[in-house]
């Protein structure tokens, strides 16, 4: 039987999308921001890897950019006011936001952001 081991993101700019994810929390080695392909190990044994275009056009060359909102992350904070702190933080980083802050009617706090590749990132944290 097959098993989750491992999800990826296509990326332009590495260094542009690691700075992102290490806004989120992501720890993820500055020396890596000029490397092809990279790689974090998440809680649970989870791993996320980023690949330049370049990477992927080497084994693969008929690899199109899709269109439209292709993927969903989401990022559990540990409060409220931490959601409408990192959303702020991304903003003020020159990336840019989807949707500010808002008290959803599920019970979160939630907001999202997009990464340097248009992918969009939720942020969330249950409503107290």
């Amino acid at each position: 039987m097959a098993k989750l081991d491992l999800f990826g993101l296509v990326v332009k700019d590495m260094a542009t999308s690691l700075n992102f994810y290490r806004l989120l929390g992501m720890e993820i080695p500055a020396e890596m921001d000029s490397e092809g392909h990279v790689e974090v190990m998440l809680p649970g044994g989870l791993r996320l890897a980023w690949d330049s275009l370049d990477v992927i056009m080497s084994f693969s060359d008929e690899w199109e950019t899709p269109a439209g909102h292709r993927i969903g992350l989401a990022f559990l904070c540990d409060s409220p006011a931490e959601v409408d702190r990192l959303y702020e933080a991304v903003i003020a980083a020159g990336y840019e936001g989807h949707k500010r802050p808002w008290d959803a009617f599920w019970g979160q706090r939630y907001a999202q952001v997009k990464d340097p590749d248009d992918n969009v990132v939720d942020l969330f944290a249950p409503l107290p």
